[in-house]
Protein backbone atom coordinates (compact mmCIF):
# COMPACT_ATOMS: atom_id res chain seq x y z
CA UNK A 1 0.00 0.00 0.00
CA UNK A 2 1.48 3.18 -0.98
CA UNK A 3 2.53 5.56 1.65
CA UNK A 4 1.62 9.94 0.82
CA UNK A 5 3.10 13.08 1.88
CA UNK A 6 1.38 15.82 2.14
CA UNK A 7 1.54 19.04 3.46
CA UNK A 8 -2.22 19.62 4.79
CA UNK A 9 -4.56 16.60 5.07
CA UNK A 10 -8.50 17.72 5.89
CA UNK A 11 -10.60 15.03 7.46
CA UNK A 12 -14.13 15.62 6.11
CA UNK A 13 -15.13 17.01 2.88
CA UNK A 14 -18.39 19.14 4.18
CA UNK A 15 -18.48 22.69 4.14
CA UNK A 16 -15.31 23.71 6.57
CA UNK A 17 -13.64 21.10 4.95
CA UNK A 18 -13.82 21.49 1.64
CA UNK A 19 -13.26 25.00 1.61
CA UNK A 20 -10.46 24.76 3.81
CA UNK A 21 -8.84 22.26 1.22
CA UNK A 22 -9.10 23.90 -1.54
CA UNK A 23 -7.64 27.46 0.03
CA UNK A 24 -4.97 25.58 1.20
CA UNK A 25 -4.18 24.88 -2.33
CA UNK A 26 -4.85 28.39 -3.67
CA UNK A 27 -1.95 28.66 -1.29
CA UNK A 28 0.32 26.23 -2.56
CA UNK A 29 0.09 23.55 -0.49
CA UNK A 30 0.14 20.03 -1.57
CA UNK A 31 -3.07 18.91 0.28
CA UNK A 32 -5.46 15.84 0.41
CA UNK A 33 -8.87 15.60 2.04
CA UNK A 34 -10.69 12.18 3.33
CA UNK A 35 -14.56 11.85 3.41
CA UNK A 36 -16.08 8.35 4.49
CA UNK A 37 -19.33 9.43 2.77
CA UNK A 38 -20.80 11.81 0.44
CA UNK A 39 -18.23 15.41 -0.48
CA UNK A 40 -20.18 18.11 0.86
CA UNK A 41 -21.13 16.72 4.01
CA UNK A 42 -24.09 16.82 5.81
CA UNK A 43 -24.77 20.32 4.62
CA UNK A 44 -24.74 19.66 0.82
CA UNK A 45 -26.68 15.91 1.21
CA UNK A 46 -28.70 16.17 4.34
CA UNK A 47 -28.96 19.60 5.73
CA UNK A 48 -29.06 23.40 4.13
CA UNK A 49 -29.34 22.41 0.24
CA UNK A 50 -32.05 19.79 0.12
CA UNK A 51 -33.93 21.28 3.01
CA UNK A 52 -34.60 24.64 1.03
CA UNK A 53 -35.02 22.74 -2.51
CA UNK A 54 -38.20 21.05 0.05
CA UNK A 55 -39.30 24.48 1.59
CA UNK A 56 -39.05 26.04 -2.01
CA UNK A 57 -41.89 23.35 -2.85
CA UNK A 58 -43.79 23.75 0.20
CA UNK A 59 -43.89 27.63 -0.55
CA UNK A 60 -45.19 26.88 -3.61
CA UNK A 61 -48.15 24.37 -2.67
CA UNK A 62 -48.98 27.84 0.30
CA UNK A 63 -49.37 30.48 -3.33
CA UNK A 64 -51.26 27.92 -5.11
CA UNK A 65 -53.87 27.79 -2.11
CA UNK A 66 -53.90 31.57 -2.08
CA UNK A 67 -54.32 32.63 -5.42
CA UNK A 68 -57.51 34.23 -5.16
CA UNK A 69 -55.05 37.16 -3.47
CA UNK A 70 -53.82 37.78 -6.43
CA UNK A 71 -56.39 37.63 -8.64
CA UNK A 72 -55.84 33.77 -10.08
CA UNK A 73 -57.76 30.94 -9.69
CA UNK A 74 -56.75 26.99 -9.94
CA UNK A 75 -58.65 23.44 -9.09
CA UNK A 76 -57.33 20.37 -8.59
CA UNK A 77 -54.23 21.48 -6.66
CA UNK A 78 -52.21 18.26 -6.26
CA UNK A 79 -48.71 17.16 -5.52
CA UNK A 80 -46.15 14.50 -6.18
CA UNK A 81 -44.41 13.71 -3.43
CA UNK A 82 -41.89 11.07 -4.63
CA UNK A 83 -40.82 14.12 -7.42
CA UNK A 84 -40.83 16.81 -4.99
CA UNK A 85 -38.59 14.67 -2.82
CA UNK A 86 -36.53 13.44 -6.11
CA UNK A 87 -36.09 17.04 -7.08
CA UNK A 88 -34.49 17.82 -3.75
CA UNK A 89 -32.03 14.81 -3.86
CA UNK A 90 -31.34 16.02 -7.63
CA UNK A 91 -30.14 19.50 -6.34
CA UNK A 92 -27.96 17.77 -3.79
CA UNK A 93 -26.53 15.62 -5.87
CA UNK A 94 -25.61 18.58 -8.27
CA UNK A 95 -23.99 20.60 -5.57
CA UNK A 96 -22.13 17.55 -4.34
CA UNK A 97 -20.74 17.01 -7.54
CA UNK A 98 -20.02 20.20 -7.56
CA UNK A 99 -17.49 19.90 -4.95
CA UNK A 100 -16.13 17.41 -6.60
CA UNK A 101 -14.91 19.34 -9.79
CA UNK A 102 -13.92 22.05 -7.65
CA UNK A 103 -11.65 19.60 -5.47
CA UNK A 104 -10.16 18.21 -8.69
CA UNK A 105 -9.74 21.79 -10.47
CA UNK A 106 -7.27 22.47 -7.27
CA UNK A 107 -5.61 19.31 -7.24
CA UNK A 108 -6.75 18.28 -3.97
CA UNK A 109 -6.06 14.57 -3.62
CA UNK A 110 -9.30 12.82 -2.39
CA UNK A 111 -9.48 9.86 -0.60
CA UNK A 112 -12.66 7.91 0.31
CA UNK A 113 -12.66 6.48 3.49
CA UNK A 114 -12.76 7.16 6.89
CA UNK A 115 -9.39 8.47 8.77
CA UNK A 116 -7.57 7.78 11.81
CA UNK A 117 -4.93 9.35 13.62
CA UNK A 118 -2.01 6.83 13.64
CA UNK A 119 0.75 8.15 14.58
CA UNK A 120 2.18 11.76 14.98
CA UNK A 121 1.10 13.79 11.71
CA UNK A 122 0.00 10.50 10.35
CA UNK A 123 -3.83 8.93 9.01
CA UNK A 124 -4.94 5.53 8.27
CA UNK A 125 -7.58 5.54 5.92
CA UNK A 126 -10.03 2.10 5.65
CA UNK A 127 -13.14 1.92 3.78
CA UNK A 128 -15.54 -0.81 4.97
CA UNK A 129 -12.73 -2.17 6.72
CA UNK A 130 -10.21 -2.50 4.40
CA UNK A 131 -6.99 -0.12 4.12
CA UNK A 132 -6.97 2.42 1.79
CA UNK A 133 -3.83 4.67 2.46
CA UNK A 134 -1.45 5.70 4.68
CA UNK A 135 -0.70 9.28 4.53
CA UNK A 136 1.00 11.80 6.51
CA UNK A 137 1.32 15.70 7.08
CA UNK A 138 2.82 18.63 9.33
CA UNK A 139 -0.90 19.76 9.45
CA UNK A 140 -4.13 17.54 9.61
CA UNK A 141 -7.36 19.66 9.96
CA UNK A 142 -10.56 17.59 12.10
CA UNK A 143 -13.74 18.69 10.21
CA UNK A 144 -15.51 15.77 11.05
CA UNK A 145 -19.10 17.70 11.33
CA UNK A 146 -21.80 16.30 13.64
CA UNK A 147 -25.01 14.03 13.68
CA UNK A 148 -28.68 14.46 15.39
CA UNK A 149 -28.50 14.33 19.48
CA UNK A 150 -31.03 11.09 20.41
CA UNK A 151 -32.60 11.46 23.88
CA UNK A 152 -33.20 8.50 26.00
CA UNK A 153 -37.02 6.97 25.21
CA UNK A 154 -37.37 9.13 22.12
CA UNK A 155 -34.71 7.20 19.89
CA UNK A 156 -35.47 7.98 16.27
CA UNK A 157 -36.12 4.52 14.52
CA UNK A 158 -36.29 5.08 11.21
CA UNK A 159 -39.94 4.63 10.82
CA UNK A 160 -41.53 6.09 13.49
CA UNK A 161 -39.46 8.23 15.07
CA UNK A 162 -37.27 10.28 12.11
CA UNK A 163 -34.08 12.25 12.56
CA UNK A 164 -33.35 14.86 9.94
CA UNK A 165 -32.85 12.43 7.10
CA UNK A 166 -35.57 10.58 7.02
CA UNK A 167 -37.78 13.71 7.20
CA UNK A 168 -36.28 14.82 3.96
CA UNK A 169 -37.07 11.21 2.14
CA UNK A 170 -40.52 10.13 3.42
CA UNK A 171 -42.39 7.97 1.25
CA UNK A 172 -45.39 9.82 2.12
CA UNK A 173 -46.43 13.72 3.70
CA UNK A 174 -47.88 12.19 7.10
CA UNK A 175 -51.12 13.57 8.00
CA UNK A 176 -49.93 14.13 11.35
CA UNK A 177 -46.82 15.23 12.70
CA UNK A 178 -45.08 16.25 16.18
CA UNK A 179 -41.66 18.09 15.78
CA UNK A 180 -39.48 18.08 19.29
CA UNK A 181 -37.24 20.85 19.50
CA UNK A 182 -37.72 24.30 17.88
CA UNK A 183 -34.32 25.32 16.90
CA UNK A 184 -33.65 26.18 13.36
CA UNK A 185 -33.64 22.71 11.92
CA UNK A 186 -37.09 21.61 14.12
CA UNK A 187 -38.90 24.64 13.14
CA UNK A 188 -38.04 24.44 9.81
CA UNK A 189 -39.49 20.80 9.38
CA UNK A 190 -42.41 22.05 11.09
CA UNK A 191 -42.75 25.00 8.40
CA UNK A 192 -42.09 22.40 5.42
CA UNK A 193 -45.00 19.83 6.66
CA UNK A 194 -47.63 22.26 7.55
CA UNK A 195 -47.17 24.32 4.40
CA UNK A 196 -47.90 20.52 2.31
CA UNK A 197 -50.93 20.21 4.44
CA UNK A 198 -49.50 18.35 7.56
CA UNK A 199 -51.38 18.85 11.00
CA UNK A 200 -47.98 19.72 12.95
CA UNK A 201 -47.40 20.00 16.86
CA UNK A 202 -44.01 21.50 18.28
CA UNK A 203 -42.25 20.81 21.39
CA UNK A 204 -39.82 22.82 23.04
CA UNK A 205 -38.40 22.35 26.59
CA UNK A 206 -37.34 25.93 27.06
CA UNK A 207 -39.91 29.20 27.39
CA UNK A 208 -40.01 30.28 23.58
CA UNK A 209 -39.49 28.85 20.30
CA UNK A 210 -36.09 29.05 18.61
CA UNK A 211 -35.05 30.28 21.98
CA UNK A 212 -31.07 31.89 20.62
CA UNK A 213 -33.08 34.36 18.44
CA UNK A 214 -34.31 37.84 20.31
CA UNK A 215 -37.32 37.23 22.21
CA UNK A 216 -39.38 39.87 20.22
CA UNK A 217 -38.42 38.32 17.65
CA UNK A 218 -39.60 34.75 19.05
CA UNK A 219 -42.84 36.10 20.17
CA UNK A 220 -43.38 37.14 16.62
CA UNK A 221 -42.70 33.65 14.92
CA UNK A 222 -44.86 31.97 17.82
CA UNK A 223 -47.93 34.12 16.97
CA UNK A 224 -47.26 33.26 12.98
CA UNK A 225 -47.03 29.31 13.57
CA UNK A 226 -50.19 29.32 15.75
CA UNK A 227 -52.22 31.22 12.75
CA UNK A 228 -50.94 28.64 10.03
CA UNK A 229 -52.16 26.02 12.96
CA UNK A 230 -49.06 25.19 14.44
CA UNK A 231 -49.81 23.75 17.51
CA UNK A 232 -46.59 25.17 19.85
CA UNK A 233 -45.83 23.59 23.24
CA UNK A 234 -43.35 25.58 25.30
CA UNK A 235 -41.88 24.93 28.58
CA UNK A 236 -42.85 21.64 28.01
CA UNK A 237 -40.76 17.68 27.71
CA UNK A 238 -42.12 14.72 25.84
CA UNK A 239 -41.85 11.85 28.33
CA UNK A 240 -42.56 9.15 26.90
CA UNK A 241 -43.46 7.81 23.08
CA UNK A 242 -45.93 5.00 22.02
CA UNK A 243 -45.68 3.12 18.98
CA UNK A 244 -48.47 1.92 17.67
CA UNK A 245 -48.41 -0.35 14.22
CA UNK A 246 -48.16 3.20 11.73
CA UNK A 247 -48.59 6.49 14.26
CA UNK A 248 -47.03 7.40 17.70
CA UNK A 249 -49.07 8.90 21.18
CA UNK A 250 -46.72 11.38 22.84
CA UNK A 251 -46.57 12.31 26.68
CA UNK A 252 -46.32 15.81 26.92
CA UNK A 253 -45.61 17.27 30.11
CA UNK A 254 -45.91 21.34 31.29
CA UNK A 255 -46.78 22.75 33.86
CA UNK A 256 -47.58 19.64 36.06
CA UNK A 257 -49.51 18.27 34.05
CA UNK A 258 -49.47 15.45 31.02
CA UNK A 259 -51.23 15.22 28.10
CA UNK A 260 -51.06 12.49 25.40
CA UNK A 261 -51.09 13.37 21.71
CA UNK A 262 -50.95 10.68 18.87
CA UNK A 263 -49.71 11.50 15.61
CA UNK A 264 -48.59 9.13 12.29
CA UNK A 265 -44.67 10.50 12.81
CA UNK A 266 -42.48 12.17 14.89
CA UNK A 267 -39.21 14.12 14.13
CA UNK A 268 -36.17 14.11 17.11
CA UNK A 269 -34.31 17.49 16.55
CA UNK A 270 -32.83 18.20 20.19
CA UNK A 271 -29.65 19.55 18.81
CA UNK A 272 -26.47 17.80 17.71
CA UNK A 273 -23.36 16.17 18.76
CA UNK A 274 -19.87 16.04 17.56
CA UNK A 275 -18.14 12.93 15.36
CA UNK A 276 -15.37 12.17 17.75
CA UNK A 277 -15.21 8.32 17.32
CA UNK A 278 -12.67 6.38 16.02
CA UNK A 279 -10.57 9.07 15.24
CA UNK A 280 -7.78 8.04 16.97
CA UNK A 281 -7.73 10.89 19.83
CA UNK A 282 -6.43 8.81 23.08
CA UNK A 283 -3.28 9.59 23.69
CA UNK A 284 -3.17 12.99 22.22
CA UNK A 285 -3.28 16.43 23.72
CA UNK A 286 -6.80 16.87 22.26
CA UNK A 287 -9.39 18.05 24.71
CA UNK A 288 -13.15 16.66 24.18
CA UNK A 289 -15.77 18.72 26.01
CA UNK A 290 -19.49 17.76 25.56
CA UNK A 291 -18.49 15.48 22.74
CA UNK A 292 -17.42 18.50 20.83
CA UNK A 293 -13.37 19.44 19.97
CA UNK A 294 -11.88 22.01 22.10
CA UNK A 295 -9.57 24.83 19.87
CA UNK A 296 -8.41 28.17 20.51
CA UNK A 297 -9.01 31.42 18.26
CA UNK A 298 -6.64 29.95 14.86
CA UNK A 299 -8.56 26.38 15.44
CA UNK A 300 -5.35 24.70 16.91
CA UNK A 301 -6.38 21.68 19.22
CA UNK A 302 -4.31 20.65 21.84
CA UNK A 303 -2.11 18.15 20.11
CA UNK A 304 0.70 20.33 18.32
CA UNK A 305 0.08 20.25 14.41
CA UNK A 306 -3.89 19.16 14.31
CA UNK A 307 -6.47 21.81 13.88
CA UNK A 308 -10.32 21.07 14.33
CA UNK A 309 -13.29 23.45 12.43
CA UNK A 310 -16.90 23.19 12.61
CA UNK A 311 -19.78 21.40 13.76
CA UNK A 312 -16.87 19.00 15.66
CA UNK A 313 -15.80 22.14 17.51
CA UNK A 314 -19.28 23.27 18.84
CA UNK A 315 -21.83 25.80 18.28
CA UNK A 316 -22.88 27.73 16.23
CA UNK A 317 -23.28 25.24 14.31
CA UNK A 318 -23.45 27.24 10.93
CA UNK A 319 -22.08 25.98 7.36
CA UNK A 320 -20.83 29.65 6.78
CA UNK A 321 -19.45 29.56 9.97
CA UNK A 322 -17.17 26.29 9.25
CA UNK A 323 -16.48 27.64 5.82
CA UNK A 324 -15.24 30.88 7.30
CA UNK A 325 -12.74 28.59 9.82
CA UNK A 326 -11.51 27.09 7.12
CA UNK A 327 -10.26 29.70 5.50
CA UNK A 328 -8.52 31.23 8.91
CA UNK A 329 -7.23 28.11 10.09
CA UNK A 330 -5.41 27.51 6.56
CA UNK A 331 -4.32 31.19 6.47
CA UNK A 332 -2.66 31.60 9.59
CA UNK A 333 -1.01 27.82 8.85
CA UNK A 334 0.18 29.61 5.79
CA UNK A 335 1.61 32.83 7.60
CA UNK A 336 -0.93 34.68 5.79
CA UNK A 337 -0.04 38.64 7.21
CA UNK A 338 -3.98 39.83 7.59
CA UNK A 339 -5.79 36.82 8.79
CA UNK A 340 -7.95 37.72 11.89
CA UNK A 341 -9.61 35.05 14.26
CA UNK A 342 -13.33 35.01 14.07
CA UNK A 343 -15.94 36.95 15.91
CA UNK A 344 -18.42 35.24 16.23
CA UNK A 345 -20.76 38.27 17.18
CA UNK A 346 -20.88 38.90 12.91
CA UNK A 347 -22.00 35.39 12.33
CA UNK A 348 -25.38 35.48 10.63
CA UNK A 349 -28.39 32.89 11.72
CA UNK A 350 -30.87 31.87 9.36
CA UNK A 351 -33.86 30.24 9.70
CA UNK A 352 -36.01 29.63 6.25
CA UNK A 353 -39.33 29.24 7.86
CA UNK A 354 -42.60 30.54 6.73
CA UNK A 355 -41.86 33.83 7.72
CA UNK A 356 -38.23 33.60 7.65
CA UNK A 357 -35.89 34.41 10.59
CA UNK A 358 -32.85 36.19 10.61
CA UNK A 359 -30.21 37.83 12.99
CA UNK A 360 -26.22 39.09 13.50
CA UNK A 361 -25.30 40.08 16.39
CA UNK A 362 -26.49 40.30 20.47
CA UNK A 363 -29.81 40.03 21.15
CA UNK A 364 -31.45 43.51 23.06
CA UNK A 365 -31.23 41.53 26.43
CA UNK A 366 -27.76 39.99 25.54
CA UNK A 367 -26.32 43.50 25.14
CA UNK A 368 -28.30 44.96 28.41
CA UNK A 369 -26.61 41.75 30.17
CA UNK A 370 -23.46 43.06 28.66
CA UNK A 371 -23.90 46.70 30.75
CA UNK A 372 -24.71 47.80 27.33
CA UNK A 373 -26.96 50.68 27.25
CA UNK A 374 -28.93 50.59 24.31
CA UNK A 375 -31.35 52.38 21.35
CA UNK A 376 -33.52 50.07 19.85
CA UNK A 377 -35.41 50.18 16.50
CA UNK A 378 -38.40 48.52 15.21
CA UNK A 379 -39.92 48.69 11.69
CA UNK A 380 -43.25 46.22 10.29
CA UNK A 381 -43.28 45.10 7.32
CA UNK A 382 -46.61 46.41 6.86
CA UNK A 383 -45.46 49.82 6.31
CA UNK A 384 -43.71 49.23 3.45
CA UNK A 385 -45.19 49.39 -0.07
CA UNK A 386 -43.32 46.21 -1.44
CA UNK A 387 -44.05 43.81 1.11
CA UNK A 388 -47.67 45.11 0.74
CA UNK A 389 -47.25 44.33 -3.26
CA UNK A 390 -45.67 41.41 -2.62
CA UNK A 391 -48.44 40.14 -0.12
CA UNK A 392 -45.91 39.59 2.36
CA UNK A 393 -46.58 42.04 4.76
CA UNK A 394 -45.91 39.87 7.94
CA UNK A 395 -43.20 40.91 9.19
CA UNK A 396 -40.27 43.08 11.58
CA UNK A 397 -37.04 44.54 11.49
CA UNK A 398 -35.27 45.47 15.03
CA UNK A 399 -32.04 46.98 15.55
CA UNK A 400 -29.79 47.23 18.81
CA UNK A 401 -27.61 50.00 19.22
CA UNK A 402 -24.98 51.03 21.77
CA UNK A 403 -26.71 53.86 23.27
CA UNK A 404 -23.00 55.79 24.14
CA UNK A 405 -21.01 55.24 20.84
CA UNK A 406 -23.80 54.78 18.06
CA UNK A 407 -22.32 51.13 17.67
CA UNK A 408 -24.78 48.52 15.81
CA UNK A 409 -24.87 45.51 18.18
CA UNK A 410 -27.17 43.55 16.59
CA UNK A 411 -29.99 43.24 13.99
CA UNK A 412 -33.04 40.93 14.36
CA UNK A 413 -35.92 40.60 11.46
CA UNK A 414 -38.82 37.95 10.93
CA UNK A 415 -40.49 37.89 7.37
CA UNK A 416 -40.32 37.27 3.50
CA UNK A 417 -36.67 37.20 2.38
CA UNK A 418 -34.51 38.24 5.76
CA UNK A 419 -32.59 35.33 5.04
CA UNK A 420 -31.43 37.68 2.06
CA UNK A 421 -31.27 40.51 3.41
CA UNK A 422 -28.93 40.41 6.78
CA UNK A 423 -26.17 40.52 4.99
CA UNK A 424 -26.61 44.23 4.94
CA UNK A 425 -26.38 44.19 8.51
CA UNK A 426 -23.44 41.57 8.77
CA UNK A 427 -21.42 43.89 6.45
CA UNK A 428 -22.64 46.67 8.72
CA UNK A 429 -21.50 45.29 11.67
CA UNK A 430 -17.72 43.60 9.59
CA UNK A 431 -17.24 47.66 9.33
CA UNK A 432 -17.89 48.34 12.77
CA UNK A 433 -20.31 50.78 11.07
CA UNK A 434 -22.50 53.30 13.54
CA UNK A 435 -25.94 54.86 13.06
CA UNK A 436 -24.41 58.07 11.34
CA UNK A 437 -23.28 55.76 8.09
CA UNK A 438 -26.51 53.94 8.19
CA UNK A 439 -28.78 56.54 8.46
CA UNK A 440 -26.68 58.34 5.61
CA UNK A 441 -27.10 55.14 3.16
CA UNK A 442 -29.40 55.20 0.44
CA UNK A 443 -31.83 52.35 0.48
CA UNK A 444 -33.18 51.62 -3.03
CA UNK A 445 -36.71 51.99 -3.54
CA UNK A 446 -39.27 50.03 -3.67
CA UNK A 447 -37.68 47.19 -1.60
CA UNK A 448 -38.25 45.21 1.43
CA UNK A 449 -34.73 46.25 2.20
CA UNK A 450 -36.09 49.98 3.43
CA UNK A 451 -37.49 48.12 6.41
CA UNK A 452 -33.92 47.86 7.70
CA UNK A 453 -33.40 51.45 6.99
CA UNK A 454 -36.43 52.62 8.89
CA UNK A 455 -35.52 50.50 11.78
CA UNK A 456 -32.11 52.19 12.30
CA UNK A 457 -33.95 55.31 11.86
CA UNK A 458 -36.74 54.29 13.96
CA UNK A 459 -33.82 53.72 16.91
CA UNK A 460 -33.24 57.68 16.61
CA UNK A 461 -36.51 58.46 16.62
CA UNK A 462 -36.50 59.71 13.06
CA UNK A 463 -38.88 56.95 11.74
CA UNK A 464 -40.46 58.17 8.54
CA UNK A 465 -42.99 55.49 7.98
CA UNK A 466 -44.50 54.80 11.12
Amino acid sequence: MPESSFDLIVVGGGPGGYVAAIRAAQLGMKTALVERDKLGGICLNWGCIPTKALLRASEIHHLLHHLDEFGFAARDISYDAKKLIARSRAVAKRLSDGVAYLLRKNRVTVFDGAARLSAKGRLAVAKDGTAVADIAAPHIILATGARARSLPGLEPDGKLVWTYKEAMVPPAIPKSLLVVGSGAIGIEFASFYRDMGTEVAVVEVLDRILPVEDAEISDFARKSFAKQGIEIHTGATVSGLKRGRNDVTATIAAGGKSTELTVERAILAVGIVGNVENLGLDGTGITVERTHIVVDEWLRTGERGIYALGDVTGPPWLAHKAMHEGVICVEHIAGVNDVHPLDVTNIPACTYCRPQVASVGLTEQAARDQGHEVRVGHFPFIGNGKAIALGEPEGMVKTVFDAQTGELLGAHMIGAEVTELIQGYTIAKSLETTEAELIGTIFPHPTISETMHEAVLDAYGRAIHI
